[in-house]
């Protein structure tokens, strides 16, 4: 079975996209077979693959092919709106320039789905007619997982702290924190010290009520793990954060270490230390720190391709301009091999 990854904050704003988009390609280039997953209603992550100007005439704005669900939405509606099939797999594009990575389409209309999930978990399986909805979204991914012999999921969670977050997370085996050196984000880890370890009782109590456990799509008993967080967007001078920006990393890097790992640790929400040791960091420290590529991160998106993917003539740039995109382009692949490499190695502990 893939090992579900999520990347959440309830801060919009800290490129939660561009890291799932990247960290899986890079995954992908180191030989797994990596699905991207877009649950954010903005489907910001699906016209990055897709290509913005195509998602018009995007199949998978369509719902169906041939009676197969070809986006989140769809592939969950005999859930939500009670129909007589069973859930079946996503078809899912192959991500172009990457023959191991995939995309599962977002959908704007995954958002119609809040409330009733909402509802369906705040009851707890009390309503025999909802007990098949807190278990369909892990029984979906599962599903596709299972047709496309996936490794790796990556899940790009949306900025809110509504019902298919709480599932999504609460049901993945690890997850990321994107943050942005700012007050915004380390007003995030304060809230989010609170919010999970509430979640993640919630997520408890679904698991062991018979009601949920016995549905069509069983709620499972999961206990998400936190892989670690990354650092985004600062603004670099001789190579490191200016010194601005170096006050706020510093301010994260303690609310992490002295506020939300020991509430994720009472909780048990971390790893082993032995773990941590062996992939070759420290949770404390960002497991990705990197600076904003300003330019390069759009023609990213333009091109449909990981910022280290982008050519010389895709950057439409030249001399020393170029030289300079092009050490910032090898700075971003480096950054990336390593965040890679760790999360390779957290994958197959937990997984062996």
């Amino acid at each position: 079975m893939a090992i579900i990854i999520s990347l959440f904050n309830h801060k919009g704003g800290v490129s939660k996209t561009t890291t799932a988009f990247n960290l899986g390609w890079m995954l992908a280039r180191y030989g797994k077979r990596v699905l991207l997953v877009d649950c954010d209603p903005q489907c910001n992550l699906t016209g990055m693959v897709l290509g913005l100007e195509d998602m018009e005439t995007a199949e998978s704005i369509l719902g169906t092919k041939d009676g197969r669900p070809l986006n989140i939405r769809e592939g969950l509606a005999p859930a939500f709106e009670s129909r007589p099939s069973l859930i079946e797999a996503v078809v899912c594009p192959k991500v172009p320039g990457n023959d191991k990575l995939w995309l599962m389409p977002g959908h704007i209309g995954l958002a119609e789905y809040e409330v009733t999930l909402g509802i369906a978990q705040e009851l707890s399986g009390s309503l025999v007619t909802l007990r098949n909805l807190p278990g369909s979204l892990r029984y979906l991914i599962d599903k596709t997982s299972a047709a496309y012999g996936i490794d790796i999921v990556i899940v790009d969670m949306s900025p809110s702290l509504g019902a298919v977050n709480q599932n999504l997370l609460t049901t993945s085996d690890l997850f990321i924190v994107p943050m942005h050196p700012d007050y915004f984000s380390t007003m995030a880890i304060k809230s989010l010290t609170s919010v999970l370890p509430k979640w993640k009782a919630w997520a408890d109590a679904a698991s062991a009520n018979s009601v949920l456990r016995d549905a069509e799509y069983p709620f499972p008993p999961k206990s998400p793990k936190f892989l670690g967080y990354v650092v985004q967007k600062y603004r670099p001078r001789a190579g490191v954060p200016s010194k601005a920006f170096q006050t706020w990393i510093n301010q994260l890097e303690d609310g992490v270490a002295n506020i939300f790992i020991p509430a994720l640790e009472k909780c048990k929400m971390m790893l082993s230390s032995d773990i941590y040791i062996n992939a070759g960091y420290d949770p404390n420290q960002p497991i990705l720190q990197m600076p904003d590529f300003n330019s390069l991160i759009a023609r990213s998106q333009e091109h449909q391709v990981p910022i280290f993917e982008l050519t010389a003539a895709q950057m439409e740039q030249v001399g020393s301009v170029l030289a300079s995109s092009q050490a910032s382009q090898n700075n971003f692949k480096e950054l990336f091999k390593v965040a890679a490499e760790r999360t390779i190695r957290v994958v197959d502990a937990i997984g062996a």
